[in-house]
């Protein structure tokens, strides 16, 4: 087998120790790393065909990897007008008015990213953006995408005229008088409206899908771990896979919803290992509860409206037993759980599994929650003693809260609760495998930003705020820990990737400067020069 990829004048940054190599350079045959070594003797290892790349002193690292997104969903959310960088109800209607100008007579306007924070003290409804989209058929997301805005005119043509009844936890937000408001909670109440719009076509789906993966990879990102494969998202990273297009190594976790019968089941079960050269699907998803700003966590208290005290599915008890169930049948889970209810249930459901064994053999089975947003001590320490992926998502502390509580999260939960905010730090402390992650389309998928955010957990928009919960914040090392080897941890994969050793695959990373001592409010701007997957440069810039 030829060497393919060539990679001299580097200094290779070992995560294990937070230290640089003795090696400079280093060879790639058939996807793996065969070789680390000096410049003159790597250099030799070459043949005519190899593509030789001189890093001239840039830093490697193992590839990144975020540890939560949703590529397909996040392609298609992310399409129409982004309101995320708005601040108040003045700016959304300026944006909103400028886009309806744009629009043709009956077509509809899709935006994303609103921030709830910019209500204020309002409710979160239609009626505050009148009469900007007054018979304008309009879905507005919500920056957490469990939630969204339909005016008032997309109703009408969705034939929504009131409250619904859903199988899980989901609602059509009406008035007193049973009209709706316009806001709707939950994927199911959200499609009612959404399948009356326009779809785009097929093309154009994996058009943005493939525009999106390569934004992905010139940030950074050699993988992701993907939270969700609705419609016909393992066909789209098929056809991506055998075209070569696919510039991210994707780990896919198919939905388990309440209701899930015993043929659903053995669905799950059965699409296990399915997948291409970059791709398979490892996992299932589940969802415990919603979230806090929109009133659907799961607390263990209520929220100071008094919401967000019921769980995902209406029977916790049969979650319970799912898990049990893809646990023997050596399937790990991820578990969407933000309020500490929600934790809380996921970890006896994680413990009671595990007690009765599996049918995987020796391998362990490796399971997770997802997002863990406020929870107590006692919650924490459970996450190393039943061997449970703590997966953290810091720019959502950062973006979408604020140092003195004055943000709908923080208000919602009260003093103590938003005092709890994102433990990263006391679930490192407790022995947990922390991995860090966007959740795009929710918060922006560069790697940099995620690890920035984990250090100084301040806003992205204004480093010059005040920090959340700063005694929360990993180090640079630590951060750059969860995005490699503890994402390679939490796949099973700690033997194949997640550090620069001979053997491992060659997902790699490319800065001009060394992560760990640039500056926190500083790294997300720090250029990436190349990105590696599998042996094959997915980015490279041109000063290389």
């Amino acid at each position: 087998m030829r060497t393919s990829l060539v990679l001299l004048s580097a200094r290779l940054l070992d995560p294990a120790s937070g230290g640089f190599l003795p090696q400079t350079a280093l060879t790639v045959v058939d996807g793996r790393i065969a070789a680390l070594g000096d410049d003159r003797t790597v250099r030799e290892l070459a043949d005519p065909a190899t593509t030789v790349i001189d890093l001239k002193g840039a830093v490697v690292t193992p590839g990144l990897v975020d540890g939560h997104l949703h590529p397909v969903t996040g392609a298609e959310l992310t399409q129409g007008l982004d309101l995320s960088g708005c601040t108040d109800l003045a700016g959304v209607r300026a944006a909103l008015a400028a886009e309806a100008g744009r629009l043709a007579p009956g077509a509809w306007l899709h935006a994303w990213g609103l921030d709830p924070n910019v209500f204020g003290d309002r409710p979160v409804e239609s009626a505050a953006l009148a009469p900007v989209l007054d018979g304008v058929p309009a879905l507005l997301q919500l920056f957490d995408a469990h939630s969204m805005l339909a005016s008032p005119r997309a109703l009408e043509l969705a034939g929504v005229d009131g409250p619904r009844r859903f199988d899980q936890a989901a609602e059509v937000v009406c008035d007193a008088e049973g009209r709706p408001t316009g806001l709707l909670l939950e994927d199911a109440a959200c499609e009612l409206v959404e399948r009356a719009a326009p779809q785009p076509t097929r093309a154009e789906r994996r058009d943005r899908l493939a525009a999106a993966l390569r934004a992905m990879a010139a940030a950074g990102l050699t993988g992701g771990h993907a939270m969700d494969a609705n419609g016909d998202s393992l066909d789209l990273y098929t056809e991506l896979d055998e075209a070569g297009e696919l510039p991210l190594r994707l780990r896919v976790a198919p939905w388990c919803q309440p209701g899930v019968d015993a043929d659903g089941l053995r669905a799950l079960i059965g699409q296990q290992g399915r997948g291409g050269r970059l791709w398979r699907v490892d996992g299932v998803k589940l969802f415990m509860d919603g979230t806090i700003d929109n009133g659907t966590a799961w607390l263990e208290r209520p929220d100071c409206h008094g919401e967000s005290t019921h769980a995902f599915w209406p029977d916790p008890a049969h979650y319970t037993r799912i898990v049990r169930e893809l646990h023997r049948a050596g399937v790990p889970t991820a578990t969407h759980a933000i309020g500490d209810a929600a934790v809380r249930h996921a970890l006896d459901s994680i413990g009671a599994a595990a007690d009765g064994g599996t049918t995987h053999g020796a391998s362990p089975v490796r399971h997770r929650i997802e997002h863990i947003e406020t929870v107590p001590d006692a919650v924490v320490r459970r996450f190393a003693e039943l061997g449970v992926v703590a997966s953290m998502q810091p720019t959502h502390c950062c973006d979408f809260t604020r140092a003195d509580h004055t943000d709908n999260w923080s208000r919602r939960l009260g003093e103590e609760r938003a005092d709890r905010a994102w433990r990263c730090r006391d679930l490192w402390d407790a022995g947990a495998t922390v991995v860090l992650g966007s959740d795009w389309p929710i918060a922006p998928y560069p790697p940099l930003g995620v690890m920035a955010g984990a250090r100084h957990r301040r806003p992205s928009r204004d480093l010059s705020q005040a920090p959340h919960n700063p005694g929360q914040a990993l180090t640079a090392l630590e951060a750059l820990l969860a995005m490699t080897a503890n994402a390679a941890h939490a796949a099973g994969e700690e033997q194949l990737a997640g550090r620069i050793t001979v053997g491992h695959r060659a997902d790699l990373t490319v800065f001009a400067a060394d992560p760990l001592t640039t500056p926190a409010t500083e790294l997300a701007d720090l250029p990436v020069l190349l990105t590696v997957l599998d042996g094959r440069p997915t980015h490279r810039s041109a000063t290389l």
